[in-house]
């Protein structure tokens, strides 16, 4: 079975949770996203949790690999929306959406994150989205995930290319790819894209990309996170150690959003991992199916 079928296998099974970040720790909600990032109610009784302040203060450690230039190099085959240490056949083969396994790095997140803080008029098309299941997904119908939902994006591989003038992600799935020319500007005549134009510095060693130029095709996260082609996007990528970047992304959109929205995860270094030629639209039947589902949503929307 290709890559693109088990892609779409997964999406119907599980078409409300976050492709996006899916492991413990690394969650964001598939329920409607509202105006406020409060905790479910069956959880607002729990102790508190302190997040993890390796995460929010990250700094590279002595192991880090550094470029001639002294910034550190991430170069190499990375998964996102994962906390695990080690090879992808190691770290895959446990239960759950993605099967995550082996030992968790320190710099695991281990807070409950806040939904994106949607407008009212926003919010209710996210709860329509939410309400017939996420059959809107744009991946479905082959669509790129677009920026930041890919760089969190755990079913695939990601390569990180790095030289002192540029740095490139790669993605597996949709054969997507980012360029990331370092001390750039974002040109004058941009188009509306999927991934957006990203231009990127160095502050230490922390990479900030500053990400725009972007559609309304997307989603941000998970079920119905729609974006308007106003949304503006700073990551910051910080390789830690051997094994790890700690990665975090803001979010601003003054059409949809109320404010601005940061999350963060982890980057896990997979060893002797490659990235693999990946089609989506090759024997890919559930677009069809998703129409045929269309014409009938009482079948299984939400109530």
């Amino acid at each position: 079975m290709n890559k693109a079928k088990i892609l779409m296998l997964a999406m119907i099974a599980a078409m409300t949770m976050v492709l996006s970040s899916s492991v413990a720790g690394q969650q964001n909600s598939a329920a409607p996203a509202q105006n406020s990032g409060a905790a479910p109610a069956s959880a607002q009784n729990a102790a508190p949790v302190t997040p993890n302040p390796l995460v929010l203060h990250p700094t590279a450690g002595p192991d880090v690999p550094r470029m001639p230039d002294g910034h550190p190099d991430m170069t190499g085959v990375w998964q996102g929306g994962s906390n695990r240490i080690g090879t992808w056949e190691d770290t895959n083969n446990g239960e759950g959406p993605l099967g995550q396994s082996g030992p968790i790095t320190k710099y695991a997140v281990n807070w409950p994150q806040p939904k994106p803080p949607y407008q009212e008029w926003a919010a209710k098309k996210v709860l329509e989205s939410y309400k017939m299941r996420g059959v809107d997904e744009p991946m479905v119908r082959c669509e790129p995930p677009g920026t930041p939902r890919t760089t969190l994006m755990g079913l695939f591989p990601m390569q990180i290319v790095q030289t002192p003038q540029t740095v490139v992600l790669l993605f597996e799935v949709f054969h997507v790819f980012r360029i990331i020319p370092i001390n750039g500007k974002h040109p004058d005549d941009l188009d509306p894209s999927y991934m957006g134009d990203s231009v990127g510095h160095w502050e230490g060693d922390t990479l900030i990309v500053d990400v725009t130029g972007f559609n309304d095709k997307t989603w941000l996260s998970g079920v119905g996170t729609i974006h308007s082609e106003k949304l503006h996007v700073v990551e910051k990528f910080t390789r830690v150690d051997l094994n790890t970047i700690v990665y975090s992304d803001t979010v601003e959109d003054p059409v949809v959003l109320t404010g601005p929205w940061t999350r963060y995860g982890t980057i896990m270094l997979r060893p002797g991992m490659r990235i693999r030629e990946y089609e989506c639209v090759e024997n890919n039947v559930d677009m069809q199916r998703y129409e045929q589902l269309l014409k009938d949503p009482a079948l299984f929307m939400r109530k």
